[in-house]
């Protein structure tokens, strides 16, 4: 069955945000919108964009672009059944031994060949994609028309620059401030450097230079799916909602573990929601242009933002005790209890328990909405 594109040319984006442990609510988001589809319907979307543990779900989506149903049963399927020791190395002896070989790394000379510094060590992750993602289905996908796009945000450390890694049935690279895109055939390595989370996991090498998570640099999210030809862009992300009471703890100094968890949330959520107004600027302007019969290249691009109705710091908390005891020791080293007012546990939790709750909630979230996404992802919504 080859899905049928809108006689319009218009096209529908996928658009998955960064957030570690967070992104098992995508899953169940995802989940709730297969349930509307016929089981051997293709994917809804024309093109997927991803970004750190967002691109490795959009991953599973593009390789059965064919299968709409498919690709979220086997994403939810590793989703369900996670821990910790799958994503990094968690046991006493590896722990540490690897922030041994990072210090032991600080002494040697500049000329050495280092490795890549970070508090865990992420190679069983590496393994996990290796064995689970067929990578190659992704091109099959595009050249049979399943799928337009699929691309990977990372960003590069030599200079700063948010890449986008994109393969395509016919978008063209581009290059504006700040940000790039590259025609490459994507592999495990891009997905691993976009989730590379800065000082948690160690920068990947691709070619002659050092990338790091995607969601890091990346000043305009939107950018990715909007040049790879979107018309309307579905984004599922990860962002706490807002709190409406100052906590206690806000009072005084926050601890090294607040801070932490604060830069993680700047990272993963701030810029989108600075992008979607810029975007939604653009649109009124081209609706003026258009009402003024003035020609314009710019054109008006559809958004919806799908975001949780609970907090994951609350959720966290919760399942912390599910944690490795190797990794308690060390997050408490840094400050972070059970009950700390910090939110870097809620990215670090590659727990089962945790992410089926994670799960249920974007299932529940999705079907809530349900209406609103069929109206959106309806060829006819213009």
């Amino acid at each position: 069955m080859v899905r049928q594109r809108p006689l319009d040319g218009k096209k529908t984006a996928l658009l998955l945000t960064g957030g570690g442990a967070r992104a098992a609510y995508q899953v169940g988001v995802l989940k709730a919108i297969a349930q509307h589809y016929p089981r051997t319907s293709p994917a809804p979307f024309d093109i997927i964009s991803g970004t750190s543990a967002g691109a490795i779900n959009g991953a599973g989506i593009a390789c059965y672009a064919s299968c709409f149903h498919l690709g979220v049963k086997k994403i939810e399927s590793v989703w369900r059944h996670f821990h910790t020791n799958q994503v990094y190395y968690s046991d006493y002896p590896r722990v540490f031994w690897h922030l041994l070989q990072n210090v032991f790394g600080a002494f040697q000379a500049d000329y050495a060949n280092k490795k890549p510094v970070s508090v865990f060590d992420n190679k069983p992750l590496k393994q996990l994609l290796g064995r689970i993602l067929d990578l190659q289905r992704i091109d099959r996908n595009i050249m049979g028309g399943y799928l337009s796009s699929f691309s990977v945000t990372s960003s590069c450390y030599n200079n700063g620059d948010s890449i986008t890694f994109f393969q395509s049935d016919h978008a063209e690279e581009w290059r504006r401030a700040k940000r790039c895109g590259q025609r490459t055939l994507l592999g495990v390595h891009h997905l691993m450097a976009s989730a590379a989370i800065p000082i948690i996991f160690p920068s990947v090498r691709i070619h002659q230079q050092y990338f790091g998570d995607g969601s890091v640099n990346q000043l305009a999210p939107l950018s990715a799916p909007i040049h790879l030809g979107a018309d309307k862009i579905l984004i599922i992300g990860v962002e706490d909602p807002r709190k409406e009471e100052i906590s206690r703890r806000n009072l005084h100094h926050p601890d090294l573990a607040t801070v932490a968890g604060h830069l993680l949330d700047t990272i993963f959520t701030d810029t989108l929601n600075s992008d979607l107004e810029r975007m939604e600027r653009v649109n009124k302007t081209v609706e003026t242009l258009r009402a003024n019969n003035i020609e314009t290249e710019l054109k008006p691009v559809q958004s919806m933002l799908i975001n949780p109705s609970q907090n994951f710091n609350l959720l966290a908390s919760e399942y912390y005790l599910c944690l490795p005891l190797a990794v308690r020791t060390l997050l408490r080293g840094l400050g972070i209890r059970q009950h700390s007012d910090s939110s870097l546990a809620s990215y670090l939790l590659f727990e089962q328990k945790y992410t089926r709750r994670l799960i249920e909630l974007g299932f529940d979230d999705g079907c809530k909405q349900m209406d609103k996404i069929v109206q959106f992802l309806a060829a006819d919504n213009d």
